[in-house]
């Protein structure tokens, strides 16, 4: 009678590890879109010069690719750690990570990465935020909608981190009259002849930079 107890906790130990293996083979193939991603700074109190780390996280299989943006503009691929090796005030801003597989993309929260400066008059250390100045960094150019149709509205954005605040210009290639002031340019009821290369130029006090993007415009389709 013993002996049959014990073939039975036997053979159900032996059943318990056969679905246990069964179920950790199954979870192993399991595809998923990333999770929404978990991001953190590192130190919390971040002084100009120091080296600051953020970090990105989210479970997802296959393994997700990470990219880091401040505003929207990428700054690192494929690895969840951003390293500021001496940090900056220029670096001062928000910063969102996006997590990529297969099967989807997610971005995560902002952080709020706020620079301070130290100073010391002895005995005392202040800290305050910092206010460097610097030149425009490389302005970023988009145009909305991707598309463009003979008749349409056009709209380009330009936009660049800058202290004190730049100043922007837009120029079509070759022809030396600006065409707009301001970080947005809009074409009305665009034409064949609007389609080729534009610049935005972005200027203050510290020093300037541009950048391009190229227009194409399709023919409508009409209708008699």
């Amino acid at each position: 009678h013993d002996i049959l107890v014990e073939r039975r906790n036997s053979n159900m130990l032996n059943w318990r590890q056969v679905v246990f293996r069964a179920s950790t083979s199954l979870k192993g193939r399991v595809k998923n879109p990333p999770h929404p991603p978990s991001v953190s700074v590192s130190p919390s109190e971040i002084v100009e010069g120091s080296s600051v780390t953020l970090t990105c996280s989210s479970d997802a299989n296959p393994a997700a690719k990470y990219t880091w943006y401040k505003g929207n503009r990428q700054h690192v691929h494929g690895r969840g750690t951003y390293i500021f090796t001496s940090i900056s005030s220029k670096n001062r801003g928000k910063y969102y990570c996006e997590a990529k597989n297969q099967y989807g993309v997610i971005n995560s929260t902002s952080l709020f990465i706020n620079v301070q400066c130290k100073t010391k008059a002895f005995p005392i250390t202040y800290m305050f935020i910092c206010h460097s100045l610097y030149r425009p960094n490389l302005p970023s150019v988009l145009v909305s909608p991707s598309e463009i149709v003979e008749g349409s509205s056009v709209t380009l954005t330009c936009s660049s981190d800058a202290n004190p605040a730049a100043n922007y210009t837009w120029y079509k290639e070759n022809e030396e009259s600006p065409k707009a002031s301001g970080q947005i340019f809009t074409i009305t009821d665009i034409r064949s002849e609007h389609s080729g290369n534009y610049y935005c130029e972005v200027q203050n006090s510290v020093g300037r930079h541009n950048n391009t993007l190229h227009l194409t415009v399709v023919a409508g389709t009409f209708f008699s």
